[in-house]
């Protein structure tokens, strides 16, 4: 079987399958495990993607406003590759390519295609079968699924007497986004209580005077698409924001920066060792800090 994913969940999700050398084309954003960018990339962001997340959020606001694609699709290099399965996502149709713009494409519109349907931790495991049958691996389908659900169970009973951390997960800096959609479950079972953002619903915009009458215990700040060192150098953008010394989390030194972009952001396999994380940042004394420095950091 020959598969392209257009999103970097799917192309995680089918390694994990063990159906990696099933890949022959994979998504600019596609680097986890790390070999698959050897793979022929067949999309690319129609934004330039560097600059401030201020700048970032206007261009992709001047794109959806003027109805532009935020992704071209190498219709051509997929003609090529003839994938017998692409994999798209319904989630957002600003993170990857969208299963509304591939269904627009005639290249992909005549493949058999499937849609990564997600918001929910079970929505992404029910995903996580619906790939595996239809690239054949109903029965490693089974086994990850089976192992994730073991280790949200894991995780529920380890925190079930601990006192839950109030706290707000950022995904966005410049505007304030709060994280949503499966993010307050993870926060959960990591033994924190999400004070903004809904289970299932979007991520949306809070501003910050949100944030500072949330006052939350803990502040994690975790942007989509962003590794450490990219969010690192935007904190001072919330340093700057008013009232940010008088913030809770400020005062007690519980402000953790997050690889957004890992673990926060993407529906593969990998969403579930966030929970790992979310343990570590906000008990401490319970979970050691097995991936400070390398997911998460405190900030100052």
């Amino acid at each position: 079987m020959r598969i392209v994913s257009l999103l970097a969940s799917g192309t995680e999700l089918v390694c994990a399958l063990g159906a990696g050398d099933d890949l022959v084309g994979r998504s600019h954003e596609c680097d986890d495990p790390p070999w698959v960018t050897r793979l022929p990339a067949v999309s690319s962001p129609t934004f330039h993607t560097g600059g401030s997340s201020c700048d970032i959020d206007r261009r992709v606001r001047q794109k959806l406003a003027s109805g532009e694609p935020l992704y071209w699709i190498d219709e051509e290099q997929i003609s090529r590759l003839a994938p017998d399965v692409v994999i798209t996502q319904t989630h957002c149709e600003v993170c990857a390519v969208s299963d509304t713009q591939s269904c627009e494409i005639p290249t992909l519109s005549r493949r058999p295609a499937v849609a990564l349907r997600t918001g929910t931790l079970e929505g992404i495991l029910e995903g996580f079968q619906e790939v595996a049958a239809i690239i054949g691996r109903t029965e490693a389908g089974l086994r990850l699924v089976a192992d994730k659900r073991a280790h949200v169970a894991r995780f529920r009973k380890a925190v079930v007497d601990l006192r839950p951390v109030p706290v707000v997960c950022l995904e966005w800096i410049e505007p304030p986004f709060v994280l949503g959609n499966w993010g307050p479950e993870l926060v959960r079972l990591g033994g924190g209580a999400p004070l903004l953002g809904a289970t299932g619903e979007r991520s949306t915009a809070t501003g910050w005077q949100g944030v500072r009458d949330a006052d939350p215990e803990a502040l994690i700040i975790a942007p989509c698409g962003f590794a450490l060192d990219r969010t690192a150098r935007e904190m001072d953008r919330l340093e700057a924001q008013p009232g940010w010394r008088d913030l809770r989390a400020v005062r007690d030194g519980r402000v953790v920066i997050a690889d957004g972009n890992r673990f926060f952001n993407r529906s593969g396999p990998g969403v579930f060792e966030t929970i790992d994380l979310l343990a570590e940042i906000l008990h401490p004394d319970r979970f050691p800090p097995l991936h400070e420095g390398v997911a998460w950091q405190r900030w100052r």
